[in-house]
């Protein structure tokens, strides 16, 4: 054993919350009780988009993928016993991000925390919310006004707190290269700091303090020596845009702040267990480089692709950690990559292939206007597409899925049912009675609470002005105003947002020449509509619910396109109403439904009721998500003609798939053509 002095340990944290405020409360408290030296907070869909759990939209939706907290009362019970003067707390939350802050501060002051005390960090970016993860509420421009307004309040009142933190770990889900996730999170970092730097609010002389609470939160991929190469690259343009376009001279305010949550695009349903090594590999990538390494990470579970996972789940996670900074020699040396040409050439050539796309985001007009335009959403679209067809065509391995796919039967999945946490369906008609109860009593002992209306109209008239939001939004949480009263507020004022699809305007990823699988798949589409008398075929892709994961649902209508199908694609966010009303009015022959948040048992099934009532039932209807197999016999049994997960990875024989269940529900014979 070495006498030298270990480097202290990143912080450790497992992103959790589900069900209700007292499970997550439990669950926070059982984890830190194993080591775990962080808290994140993962909210559920209704809290990230602005509604409360009644809402129609909510439906499915709560408690799934997350924590509802619709109030003060939520938030109280939340963190109850977690001493939060002593605590780091990370809240994934972005839209909604300025109310939950505002809950979690007026929690504290009950506590009696001092605040400048408080340590944690909001997520609290907008940009890749229009690009992958769709949660975002309001138009670009209110929300960027509410996260620069957020800053400037925090500068002054929370000195510890991270207000924001640039997320590019969505936009490789989405299929962003290395490149693209260095120059897409850069740009939307320029964004919001020329809009603290014009805004007026913050002093000039205090632009260091800005830059010195920013953190980033990225994404480290299986191409462990690559992604290791980007963390590098990513601190030396942060230190040149700080210093050369802020004029921030303290070193210390310029380091490259980053927490990391591991690759979930490359989990994979089949062969799960080998998820474990992908993890190990991508936690090297933001630990071995000791001057490139993240101040926290979180690392998913093996079963993400199967479902939400375990207790046990996550402490494996946390182990893997552990094992690594305490057992391991890791932290005993200075930077092992130093002096390497190797990692030098990769790292320059990261660097400048991210600048030259910083500067076409600059020649559009910035973050924003690229977000406006569709540029970016298109990019990571065409991105992804590209991903997808690597891996149909064999050209990129992955383990279990297009390679190697003899398997041994795995113990950790012999029984599904229990291989992955359950959300009780009864948890949701719980939180909205309690809602309902908060709602009526929220004015009576031992709360008192003064009522919302007059600090909801004090919001609005703060919004319509140029006031900071968060003394209003302060007003609200004390009032007992609920996540979507704050929200619906806004609405009023700001209006809402619909982002760019990126469907349109994605090339072509897979080439449909003479012989090809897509070739034979367009072929069996013309001979389709040919043989029912329609010009096209017509194929409605819907996003029902608040998942905003739209990666999967895009590919799909790209494809679906590419193959010959005239596409019906909204977008995300619609209810089920809307989605048979969309397929009644277009006419279509097949609808697709995308759902990764677990709301599927609810949702589908309305689907097929209306379609049913509206007579439609010859229009098959597909599903895709992550589905378990209980789950897929159960909407099978409901009327659903397919079910796809993560495993089916062949996205053209899906699409020919869709074609056969067409041909099936309007009593076409099979057709002798290869796909």
């Amino acid at each position: 054993m070495t006498d030298r002095q270990k480097d202290r340990p990143w912080l450790m944290r497992t992103y959790a919350g589900h069900s209700t405020a007292e499970a997550s409360n439990e669950l926070y408290r059982r984890n830190l009780a194993k080591g775990q030296t962080g808290l994140s907070v993962a909210f559920d869909l209704p809290t990230q988009t602005g509604y409360d759990s009644d809402h129609v939209l909510a439906r499915g939706e709560v408690g799934r993928v997350g924590v509802p907290v619709a109030h003060l009362g939520d938030m109280r019970r939340l963190l109850q016993d977690i001493p939060l003067e002593q605590m780091n707390t990370s809240m994934t939350i972005n839209a909604t991000a300025m109310w939950l802050l505002a809950l979690y501060q007026v929690v504290a002051e009950e506590q009696g925390a001092d605040l400048t005390r408080l340590q944690g960090t909001t997520q609290n970016d907008i940009v890749k919310e229009y690009l992958s993860r769709g949660t975002h509420v309001f138009p670009p421009g209110p929300s960027l006004r509410l996260t620069t307004d957020m800053i400037a309040y925090t500068v002054s009142h929370l000195p510890k707190w991270n207000p924001i933190n640039i997320c590019s770990y969505h936009l490789q889900e989405a299929g962003a290269t290395p490149v693209q996730e260095i120059a897409y999170a850069m740009s939307t970092a320029i964004a919001v700091l020329d809009a603290v730097r014009d805004g007026g609010q913050v002093p000039e002389e205090r632009m260091g303090d800005v830059v010195g609470r920013m953190s980033f939160f990225v994404n480290a991929g299986v191409r462990f020596v690559e992604e290791m190469c980007k963390m590098r690259a990513f601190g030396r343009i942060w230190d040149r845009v700080t210093r050369e376009r802020y004029g921030i001279e303290n070193p210390r305010h310029r380091r490259f702040r980053y927490g990391v949550q591991v690759n979930s695009l490359g989990l994979t349903e089949a062969q799960p267990e080998n998820n474990v090594q992908r993890i190990v590999l991508e936690m090297l990538a933001v630990t071995l480089s000791k001057d490139a390494r993240a101040r926290a990470v979180q690392l998913p579970a093996w079963n993400e692709a199967l479902g939400l996972p375990r207790p046990w789940d996550q402490q494996w996670s946390l182990r893997i950690q552990q094992v690594l900074a305490h057992e391991s020699d890791l932290l005993e040396y200075e930077d092992i990559f130093e002096g390497s040409k190797v990692i030098g050439a990769k790292v320059d050539e990261l660097v400048g292939a991210a600048s030259a796309e910083i500067g076409r985001i600059e020649e559009m007009g910035g973050a924003m206007a690229a977000v406006e335009s569709g540029y970016l959403k298109s990019q990571l679209v065409a991105s992804h597409a590209e991903r997808r067809a690597r891996i149909e065509s064999g050209e990129e391995r992955i383990i279990g899925v297009n390679a190697f796919e003899g398997t041994e039967p795995s113990p950790l999945t012999a029984d599904l049912d229990t291989a992955i946490e359950t959300v009780d369906p009864a948890v949701e008609a719980r939180v909205v009675a309690a809602l309902e109860n908060w709602r009526d009593t929220r004015y009576q002992p031992p709360f008192n609470h003064p009522r919302p209306c007059k600090a909801l109209e004090k919001l609005k008239e703060a919004a319509r002005g140029t006031d900071n939001l968060m003394e209003a939004t302060l007003e609200c949480a004390r009032a007992g105003a609920t996540t979507g009263e704050w929200a619906g507020a806004l609405r009023e004022v700001f209006g809402e947002f619909r982002a760019p699809t990126g469907v349109s305007a994605a090339p072509v990823a897979v080439t449909a020449e003479e012989g090809s699988a897509l070739s034979g798949v367009r072929r069996r589409v013309e001979l389709t509509a040919k043989e029912m008398g329609v010009g096209k075929l017509r194929f409605l892709v819907g996003k029902p619910g608040l998942d905003g994961h739209s990666n999967g649902a895009e590919q799909i209508a790209v494809r679906a396109r590419d193959a010959g199908f005239e596409v019906v694609y909204q977008g995300i966010r619609l209810t089920p109403e809307q989605i048979v009303d969309a397929a009644l009015a277009e006419d279509v022959h097949a609808v697709g439904l995308s759902i990764l948040s677990g709301s599927h048992a609810q949702l589908v099934p309305d689907v097929l009721e209306r379609l049913r009532v509206a007579g439609a039932t010859d229009i098959p209807v597909i599903a895709g998500g992550i589905i378990p197999n209980g789950d897929a016999e159960d909407l099978r049994a409901a009327g659903v003609a397919a079910v796809f997960t993560p495993k089916d990875f062949d996205i053209t024989g899906i699409i020919g798939r869709i074609v056969d269940e067409i041909r099936n529900a309007n009593k076409l014979d099979p057709l002798e053509v290869s796909a």
